[in-house]
């Protein structure tokens, strides 16, 4: 396994593929408006109807914010841009595939099993290790980018599907772009995807601040319920039934109880309320890892990205601002857990889970009353074999160096969440 340090996360070495992406984008004009992202998705659909207009406000203050970051460079502007094209496109095709199929309305989603937790806390591996099994259903990136097919393309859920081909081709592009995203948080098309795309489609996650400096969306976002935003998830997980291919259990089509969802994602932790009232009969696992180890990757992987959306890379700030976000999403994961059902819960804790992942699975498994079948155990053994940990390299992280921030000093702000889970402070 080879180590990785990136040594020029503050000053970017840049290479020319990204240098004239940053030039060529400074050519075009960019109308970072409702209106403009609406009609390009009608163009690129052929359709119109959005269904409930209240979307449109959410959008509009996501439009905003990025209005108001003055890091971000034209590129950066465009990346959002497409990315809110993609999701408007999204949903028009699932407001449309809503009024011809209405019977998608009658699918029920039974016992799902949804993992939250912190980025780079195990939740990947964990999803990934359950959806191994094929009685399982999940869904992978290249399908959460267009989750309803074009009704003018064939559907074949397997890599010859348009929708697949499309994903690797941009696949293609950002591996090229930023080489060592893979070694952070790959987005293979083929690899199990978080249902943060899925709420996207709302226009209500915390996704934007993964994209640019938004801390009026994140304050937005922070302050409205996401009660009706987690029940659209739900009606996404509906949709993908309807449209998986191999997503039911009786694939001649005629029965509508589609196969045990398993999802994940990190911004449950803070919403673990408006997931339970939507998901009353889920079996919820939080997963739980050292949160300054936790913060070194996520704020490097921020800082990574600007490198081609920024001009400047502020460090202390991107330092700060993913701090906070840490603390924030740990300080509602300890006010809110207790109030799930506690036969419902189960802690993941990340040492325990990287030390025996399998005996960690069963334990889940246990937990959820599903018999872990040696079919089903081979399926995961064979996952792992696949997809060892850090096969495109181990990155090495130093806060100190990099953000200016003394590890004693964070210790201290997380105490509130070691005191609850002991087991994860390094200092003992």
């Amino acid at each position: 396994m080879n180590d990785i340090r990136i040594t020029d996360l503050a000053n970017p070495i840049l290479s020319d593929l990204q240098k004239n992406a940053i030039a060529n984008a400074e050519k075009a004009k960019i109308n970072l408006s409702v209106d403009a992202v609406l009609e390009a998705a009608r163009q690129a659909t052929g359709l119109s109807d959005f269904g409930d207009n209240g979307f449109k406000v959410h959008l509009e203050e996501q439009l905003q914010a990025t209005r108001e970051d003055d890091w971000l460079n034209n590129l950066g502007r465009i990346g959002v841009f497409n990315t809110k094209v993609g999701q408007a496109s999204s949903r028009l095709r699932v407001i449309d595939a809503l009024n011809r199929h209405p019977e998608i309305h009658e699918i029920e989603i039974k016992k799902p099993i949804m993992i939250a937790g912190l980025p780079r806390s195990g939740t990947t591996h964990l999803l990934s290790m359950i959806a191994a099994d094929t009685r399982f259903r999940s869904m992978p990136y290249w399908e959460s980018k267009q989750p309803v097919p074009s009704p003018d393309e064939p559907v074949t859920h397997d890599t010859t599907d348009p929708r697949h081909v499309r994903c690797c081709e941009a696949y293609a592009g950002t591996d090229a772009m930023l080489p060592l995203m893979k070694n952070m948080h790959d987005m293979h098309p083929d690899h199990v995807q978080e249902d943060i795309e899925l709420l996207d489609i709302d226009f209500m996650s915390y996704v934007l601040e993964w994209m640019a400096h938004v801390p009026r969306w994140r304050d937005y976002y922070l302050a409205h319920d996401q009660t009706p935003h987690y029940g659209f998830l739900k009606t996404m997980l509906k949709v993908l039934s309807y449209y998986s291919g191999n997503g039911f259990g009786d694939e001649s089509g005629g029965d509508l109880t589609p196969k045990k969802w398993v999802t994940k994602t990190p911004q449950h932790l803070e919403q673990l309320i408006p997931l339970h009232n939507n998901f009353p009969d889920a079996l919820f696992l939080i997963t739980h890892r050292d949160p300054i180890e936790v913060f070194s990757s996520a704020a490097t992987l921020v800082a990574y990205n600007s490198r081609i959306r920024n001009d400047v890379i502020h460090m202390k700030e991107i330092g700060e601002y993913w701090l906070d976000r840490v603390e924030r999403l740990l300080r509602a994961c300890v006010r809110d857990i207790d109030l799930l059902p506690s036969e419902q819960t189960m802690d993941v804790l990340f040492p325990e889970f990287m030390q025996d992942d399998m005996a960690m699975t069963r334990r889940v498994y246990e937990k959820a009353g599903i018999p872990l079948t040696a079919q089903a155990e081979q399926q995961i053994i064979d996952y792992m074999n696949a997809n060892k940990r850090g096969k495109h390299g181990r990155l090495i992280y130093d806060i100190e160096a990099d953000f200016d921030l003394s590890k004693e000093d964070l210790y201290k702000r997380f105490d509130f969440y070691y005191e609850r889970y002991p087991q994860l402070d390094p200092r003992r």
